[in-house]
């Protein structure tokens, strides 16, 4: 299986290729020649870029490339370090090839799911991606999800959906693991019972209950027709409103048809995530800019 490594020659482009891979998932491996571990797991990684290939995978060299390696707080080698336009996911430290393999398929998992919809990831305006990393599941809630279809599936994609149990009615609490700015929503659903009028609120206390989410005024107000649902259009959103978001919460008054239950097949939250990477505020180790190491 060809390898598809990038290596990062030197400190100035460990950026460049953070925005080449824009939202593509970015798997870092900090390794060092003189490491045993990094070099016994230096081919897992070769195979696994080509694995996956989705995603990109750089290669830096920690003393090659100190200030990188400083501001990404590097201990130990090998450390793996996962970045989605530009904001740091997650990390492993260790040569665990096992383990390392969990997270990029756990992580790499929404770019297959756009793939192989046939999906546009480039077609989101600029700077802005999908922002269901960024969802902390264990965090979020949902009242009235039927047992058999529940919240969780809306969240992803493939044939499974949510709908509501007693009634029309859902209330969606959904948690961030880091502060975002909210650009747009995408929702699927279908004409005889997808979603109608949604209320959203912003970085609530509580989960709010039925009575209160219909008698509080909302940040943002958007009803829906058929083609919104259909066509999977970008529901684009009061932006403003939207900037440093920890939780939303979406209450689902009614739907299209007027059915007994709602149903939603997707729903995907745009926009970008407030922390980014900034070379700016990586420590200098030793020298002055411009030194060679």
């Amino acid at each position: 299986m060809a390898s598809n490594v990038i290596v990062v020659p030197d400190d100035s482009k460990f950026q460049v290729e953070l925005t080449n891979a824009g939202s593509k998932l970015v798997v870092v491996d900090f390794t060092a020649s003189w490491c045993g571990p990094c070099q016994r797991i230096a081919p897992i990684f070769a195979e696994l870029s080509g694995k996956y290939p989705a995603a990109v995978f750089l290669k830096v060299d920690v003393d090659q490339c100190r200030q990188t390696a400083a501001g990404n707080g590097i201990q130990a080698m090998p450390t793996f370090i996962f970045f989605r336009s530009k904001v740091k996911l997650d990390m492993l430290r260790g040569a665990d090839p096992v383990a390392l393999e969990d997270k990029i398929k756990r992580l790499y998992g929404d770019d297959v799911a756009s793939q192989e919809e046939g999906g546009d990831k480039s077609s989101y305006p600029d700077g802005h991606m999908d922002l269901v990393t960024f969802i902390n599941k264990a965090g979020s809630e949902c009242l009235n999800d039927s047992d058999d279809h529940p919240f969780a599936n809306c969240l992803q994609s493939g044939g499974v959906y949510l709908e509501s149990d007693c009634d029309e009615q859902l209330i969606m609490a959904i948690t961030f693991n880091q502060a975002i700015k909210l650009h747009s929503l995408k929702i699927k659903g279908p004409a005889e019972n997808g979603p109608k009028t949604i209320k959203m609120f912003v970085n609530q206390t509580r989960t709010l209950d039925f009575d209160s989410a219909d008698s509080m005024t909302p940040v943002q107000a958007i009803d829906l027709a058929e083609e919104d649902l259909m066509e999977g259009e970008l529901i684009p959103l009061r932006f403003v409103k939207f900037q440093n978001v920890n939780n939303i919460t979406l209450f689902v008054k009614n739907n299209l048809g007027d059915a007994e239950v709602t149903r939603i097949d997707h729903l995907v939250f745009v926009g970008s995530p407030q922390a980014t990477t900034n070379m700016s505020d990586f420590k200098r180790v030793a020298g002055k800019q411009g030194e060679s190491h």
